[in-house]
This record gives C-alpha cells, structure tokens and sequence, in this order.
C-alpha cells in the first residue's frame, strides 16, 4: 500500500538524521512529529502558538523520557530568536490543532518567514518537509503562498519535489519536499 503523505515525510527526514542532528519542529501540534524528530536526533526545537500543544508535546516527551526538545511557545517565524545552530531537518503542518480551535491556524506570512529562516540555517543536505492542510478558511491562500514561494527557490541551492494524491476528494494534504543542495 502506497503511503500516506505524512508517512512519506518522516521516511524523507529519517534518511538525513542521526545522532548529531538538530531539527525543528515548526507546528508541534500534539507533539507527533516533535517525538519523532526527538528520538533520532541530538536537538530539537518545537515551535506552537498555544498552550495546549505545548502540554500535550510534553506529556509525551515524558512518558517516553526524552529530554532533548525545547518546547517553544511563540510562532515559527521567530525561529531565529531561538535556534542558532545548523539544521539538518525541518517538519511543518500547516493548517490548524486538531481538535483545538479552528480559528487558529497558521498563517502565509509568517509561515513563509518561518521557511525562509529555516532555508538559511539549513545544512548543505538538510531537508525540510511541509504538510499542508489546505481544506479551511484560510487554507487554499497559504497553501498558494507556500507553493508559489518553494517554486520559486533557485534550482542549483534546492530540490523541492511535491508528493500528492490526485484522485482524491476533500482537500486532501500533500506533502512538499525540499533538500538543500549548496550554500552560496
């Protein structure tokens, strides 16, 4: 069976990560992809702009006794208030918390900022992954924004590839894929 896009992007990130990492989770959400990116790396940063999320990542963390996270209230494009070292991978989710309030979702231009800062701290073979979730007021505008931005990245520094079912109804998210090739 064929998997699914978020699937898809851990086995992308997994390829580049080892014990010497240091990632970011920019939409920790229930803490799925902090956990992941925690237990095959050195360092991760895990950004959300609710409290919630925030609890939910830590108990989590705890249960499995990781304590290799920075768990960061405050939004993804502050990233660089935070992170000062190289990143070898990145993990957005972009959209809202699920069964948390819809009406916080992320934002274009903050989630544009946020990608241009991770780009630069990106290593040379560093990936980035964006999930995107577009089937909310909102949605269809940030996801425009994203694509149109990474389209954009100049092709001798990345790769950005998409990874998307084509016959499926509702909105369904697709996952964005992009590896640092060079650094200028």
């Amino acid at each position: 069976m064929m998997k699914r896009p978020l699937e898809f992007s851990h086995d992308f990130l997994a390829e580049v990560l080892d014990s010497e990492s240091v990632a970011v989770d920019a939409t920790m959400g229930k803490g799925n992809d902090t956990l992941f990116l925690a237990k095959r790396s050195r360092k991760v940063y895990a950004f959300d702009v609710q409290e919630e999320a925030l609890t939910k990542t830590r108990q989590r963390l705890e249960a499995e006794d990781i304590n290799n996270v920075d768990l960061i209230l405050d939004g993804h494009e502050n990233l660089d208030h935070y992170v000062r070292e190289p990143l070898r991978a990145a993990i957005f989710n972009l959209g809202y918390l699920p069964s948390a309030d819809k009406s916080i979702i992320t934002q274009p231009h903050t989630t544009i900022q946020a990608i241009e800062k991770v780009l630069d701290r990106l290593e040379v073979g560093g990936r980035l992954a964006i999930m995107i979730y577009y089937g909310h007021e909102g949605g269809e505008m940030e996801k425009d924004s994203v694509l149109n931005f990474v389209s954009q990245l100049d092709q001798k520094a990345y790769t950005v590839m998409l990874y998307q079912a084509l016959n499926q109804i509702n909105t369904p998210p697709f996952l964005v894929m992009v590896e640092k090739l060079t650094s200028f």
